[in-house]
């Protein structure tokens, strides 16, 4: 895995329009008024014609910004996707890949960052809930993934060897989470999950390294 760095990092984001900026607003509230109504009744048993309602949008608007009911709830991981991705772009002079998505990930655990999975606020709680406990969503979720590795491929230089590294790493971070969560689900706070927590990515860091380099 070289994952040569090219460049100076990542480049600077163009500033936003307001047309862009208006279609990002309509995104969040649609997602937002869905995952409530998700979580008041069940995935299952809200329609996106009901979804459409909610939002005062028509269904054919809905489905330009959403092309499948699961996306409503998988929109919240739409700006996560080439996050790993970005992370080995933007690494430090000198840093190996691996180096940039351990520190990142640490970084993330002492955070709380919710993709980490160590998060014990209840909405969040809830959101995951929703997530693991509809199959359709961890379904879905895998496309994301698949994105998630294409775009970190990419980053690591492309090519069969950067892509196998990209379904590792993917892979240990996704299960990381789950473990996280699974654990806060059961009843932990996610200051008690946290060594154990650090000590898991310690251990899956060392796997990758040695697999992978």
């Amino acid at each position: 895995m070289s994952g040569e760095k090219s460049g100076s990092g990542v480049a600077a984001h163009a500033p936003v329009g307001l047309r862009e900026r208006k279609k990002q607003l309509t995104y969040q509230a649609v997602s937002d008024a869905a995952i409530t109504m998700f979580l008041e009744r069940g995935f299952d048993k809200v329609s996106v014609a009901e979804v459409a309602a909610a939002a005062d949008i028509s269904k054919p608007t809905l489905f330009r910004y959403f092309p499948a009911k699961e996306d409503l709830v998988l929109h919240r991981f739409a700006d996560h996707e080439d996050e790993a991705a970005r992370t080995v772009a933007g690494r430090a002079d000198g840093e190996s890949p691996l180096d940039a998505l351990h520190r990142h990930f640490l970084a993330g655990l002492a955070g709380r960052d919710p993709v980490t999975g160590l998060c014990d606020n209840p909405h969040v709680l809830a959101f995951h809930g929703l997530l693991y406990g509809t199959p359709a969503l961890v379904a879905r979720m895998y496309a994301y993934q698949g994105r998630s590795e294409a775009a970190l491929a990419r980053a690591l230089g492309g090519g069969v060897t950067a892509r196998l590294a990209a379904g590792q790493i993917v892979a240990v971070l996704r299960i990381l989470a789950e473990e996280n969560w699974r654990r806060i689900d059961a009843g932990e706070s996610a200051d008690a999950v946290y060594p154990g927590a650090v000590e898991a990515a310690e251990l899956a860091f060392v796997q990758l390294r040695s697999g992978l380099e």
